[in-house]
């Protein structure tokens, strides 16, 4: 069985809370890992696993401080992501210009370097009112049922 890998960019916690809800949620059926992508190392990208990334947006619309050691370590390293198969979940608010735009970067830095994003692109409108907790988890279901 593969792994479901979340990864979480955060600033201020919500992504990792919606990442500890996903993995509590999913992790009666799957195997499930978590990891702050200040502490995923590019390297152990591995083409049997399934990857949901899970971003905040942080100012006018750059990483949160969590996301961007991963975003630098694609950078310099540039792995070859091709078999990498993931879907994104981007939090943000949609009254900003630049709304969910964190986890864009993301998501455009992992297919320039060969991943294939599959699935809806989630995303939590903080102006709505609702608790991205539970958006993503009913689009996390949904979404694995196609994976």
């Amino acid at each position: 069985m593969s792994t479901t890998v979340i990864l979480y960019g955060t600033e201020s916690g919500n992504s990792e809370l919606v990442a500890e809800d996903l993995a509590a949620d999913l992790g009666g059926d799957r195997d499930v890992r978590v990891y702050d992508m200040s502490d995923f190392d590019v390297a152990d990208f591995d083409t049997d696993d399934f990857y949901l990334v899970v971003c905040s947006t942080h100012g006018d619309g750059e990483l949160p401080g969590g996301a961007k050691p991963l975003l630098e370590a694609l950078n310099s390293e540039q792995p070859d992501l091709s078999g990498i198969r993931y879907a994104v979940f981007g939090l943000g608010n949609s009254t900003y210009e630049t709304y969910s735009q964190g986890s864009e970067i993301i998501d455009r830095r992992f297919t320039e370097l060969g991943a294939e994003r599959v699935g809806v692109y989630g995303r939590h409108d903080a102006c709505d009112g609702s608790l991205p907790n539970d958006g993503a988890v009913e689009w996390a279901r949904e979404l694995l049922v196609l994976v």
